[in-house]
């Protein structure tokens, strides 16, 4: 639950998890599990039968280990919510996920800097997906309007036999600042993989993401997908990899990259690697312009041209 020393902290975050589109009560809920990060601290924290959390400060941010039972089906959502309100400094957030054989778990995680100007959060998080086990990781994030905060996220999942694994990310609500995130996934024999991430580009924001699917078991099979929108002075790189290491392996790897401005700078490298000579791995690529058909027929409806690409971006970004 919510320690009561740092209350006023927590309606600070609150306000502003809120905003993301979480829902504070959920951090209230003796059958939900909960963690709340502020600073180097962690301000709340709840658990259920059959996972057991750990965490311990940093000097400039937290180290969290979160471990599931086998045989555990989590039937809520595991809430995560790291938040830094100062305008300046940097957090450091490590998180260990390990998830025992035929687990099920959702997470579902927020991050929120709303008052960044010169701000760097660092984040790894560890995760172990045990055998027929499956996770659903989805991490959004909203950063301030001013573009001074930096984010680097690193994700390193293990897939055992017969796992199902998601990492979903999503930057598409605020200015981006400056983004940096990686993905990396091994998968074992028949555990299959859907990494993905959505961010909304404006101003002078930059991007980096970089997806790598690793299909190191028979008959394993994975997705990285990346969708952009970039306008205005924002630049984008971005690279999908994949490794088709084993037989009856099956990847596919998809950017699909939107521009609107005359100063926007994008691109996109997708590689693919065979070492297997009955791997299968196919890949999608494509930079252009918001659908023109779209935008004349919304602002017929009479939306502004500004009004409508925001629609049309919003539908995509969902």
């Amino acid at each position: 639950m919510i320690n009561s020393n740092f209350e006023r902290e927590f309606t600070a975050i609150a306000k502003e998890y809120e905003r993301a589109g979480g829902n504070v009560s959920d951090f209230l809920r003796k059958d939900i599990v909960s963690i709340i990060v502020s600073g180097n601290k962690v301000i709340g924290r709840n658990t259920v039968d059959g996972v057991h959390v750990r965490a311990k400060e940093l000097t400039n941010g937290v180290e969290i280990w979160l471990e599931i039972d086998g045989g555990t089906v989590i039937e809520n959502p595991i809430h995560l919510c790291t938040g830094y309100l100062k305008p300046e400094g940097t957090q450091e957030v490590l998180i260990h996920n390990r998830l025992g054989d035929h687990t099920k778990a959702k997470f579902i995680s927020h991050c929120v800097f709303p008052s960044g100007v010169n701000f760097t959060h660092s984040m790894i998080a560890d995760t172990d997906v045990g055998n027929y086990s499956e996770m659903l990781y989805e991490d959004t994030h909203m950063h301030s309007k001013d573009g001074g905060v930096t984010v680097k996220a690193t994700y390193n999942t293990v897939v055992r036999e017969g796992g199902r694994f998601q990492n979903l990310f999503y930057l598409t609500k605020t200015r981006v600042g400056k983004l940096f995130v990686k993905m990396n996934v091994d998968l074992e024999k028949d555990a299959s993989a859907h990494i993905e991430s959505k961010v909304y580009e404006r101003d002078d924001d930059y991007l980096e993401i970089d997806e790598q699917l690793y299909l190191n078991g028979e008959g394993s099979s994975g997705i990285a997908k990346t969708t952009v929108f970039a306008t205005d002075r924002s630049r984008a790189k971005i690279i999908n990899k994949a490794y088709g290491n084993a037989a009856y392996s099956k990847g596919h790897i998809e950017c699909n990259e939107i521009i609107k401005g005359d100063s926007v700078e994008v691109g996109t490298v997708p590689e693919l690697y065979v070492r297997n000579e009955k791997a299968e791995l196919t890949h999608e690529a494509s930079i252009g312009r918001v659908n023109v058909k779209q935008m004349e027929t919304l602002m017929s409806k009479g939306l502004t041209e500004e009004e409508a690409t925001d629609m049309i971006v919003r539908g995509m970004l969902r």
